[in-house]
């Protein structure tokens, strides 16, 4: 028991760094998205053609574009449009999804095998392929990334929610509101989803990571924001030709890129084990 005690103690230790760090990452990110909205260097899509392509000075902290757009201030922007389409995204599957696994949770028998399957269906449609027959249908923007994104994180959710819903609905407490008459909808209220809401949380996270790593795909590709608009993606597509000569250009944008992602992760992972039951001491 005591060699088992220490081991709790140096993984909480271990999780509680994966927090810190993720939320830092997280936090930096977020606090670049937020400045933008009040500051940053020059317009980041307006183009200065004497000043292209130049490297970190003091007048431009990341360098140029091959238009003379300050880089920095693209990359500022760019955290916006990342995290508004990762907001959107994460929302649009948390809205549906979540319920969705609960209903089936719940209910069981041809509901649940209804909802599981159209899940499954749905996972045979990556955002990507998504993003490309709304983008034939409506145009690239945007919107299309969240869409896009939002719909192919819904089967996520739902089975999380699902795999939650199952383990609250076989406790005895259940069992006893069963007995007492509550509705479906009350022991959902009351009992469920309290208990499932740190399984989501975490879904959360690991999902905004999944969307800004997708956002900054489907942006690649020329699916996502369009230009002038700066994001992450797009400013490396831009960069490719670049990549012999003004490698720094790819550099910026990418290291961003993966700041989020890990930020992201790290905080998702924290999170997962800061919820497990095991290493809060219950049994």
């Amino acid at each position: 028991m005591a060699a088992e005690q220490v081991l709790v103690e140096k993984t909480r230790r271990k999780l509680s760094l994966t927090l810190i760090v993720g939320g830092s990452l997280v936090a930096v990110v977020v606090l670049a998205a937020l400045v933008s909205f009040f500051w940053t260097p020059y317009n980041p899509v307006q183009a200065f053609p004497a000043d292209r392509l130049q490297g970190s000075s003091a007048a431009h902290l990341m360098g140029t574009d091959r238009y003379g757009r300050d880089v920095f201030s693209g990359v500022l922007y760019g955290a916006r449009i990342t995290l508004l389409v990762g907001l959107v995204a994460v929302g649009i599957a948390l809205v549906i999804g979540t319920p969705l696994g609960i209903l089936a949770g719940m209910r069981g028998g041809i509901t649940e095998e209804v909802t599981m399957r159209g899940a499954d269906i749905l996972l045979a449609f990556p955002a990507l392929l998504v993003a490309i027959m709304f983008g034939a249908v409506f145009g690239a923007s945007t919107l299309t990334a969240m869409l896009a994104i939002g719909i192919g994180s819904i089967p996520g959710f739902a089975r999380v929610a699902r795999s939650g819903t199952l383990q609250v609905m076989s406790t005895e407490y259940i069992m006893a509101a069963k007995a007492s008459s509550q509705s479906g909808w009350r022991i959902a209220r009351r009992h469920v989803m309290p208990n499932i809401v740190g399984m989501v949380v975490v879904q959360c996270s690991v999902s905004f990571a999944i969307a800004v790593l997708a956002e900054a795909a489907l942006s690649f590709l020329g699916l996502g924001t369009p230009p002038p608009v700066p994001s992450w993606g797009r400013m490396l597509q831009e960069s490719q030709q670049f990549l012999g000569t003004f490698p720094m250009l790819a550099v910026w944008p990418g290291a961003a890129i993966a700041v989020a992602v890990l930020g992201f992760t790290l905080l998702g992972d924290g999170l997962r084990d800061r919820f497990d039951p095991k290493l809060n001491g219950e049994r």
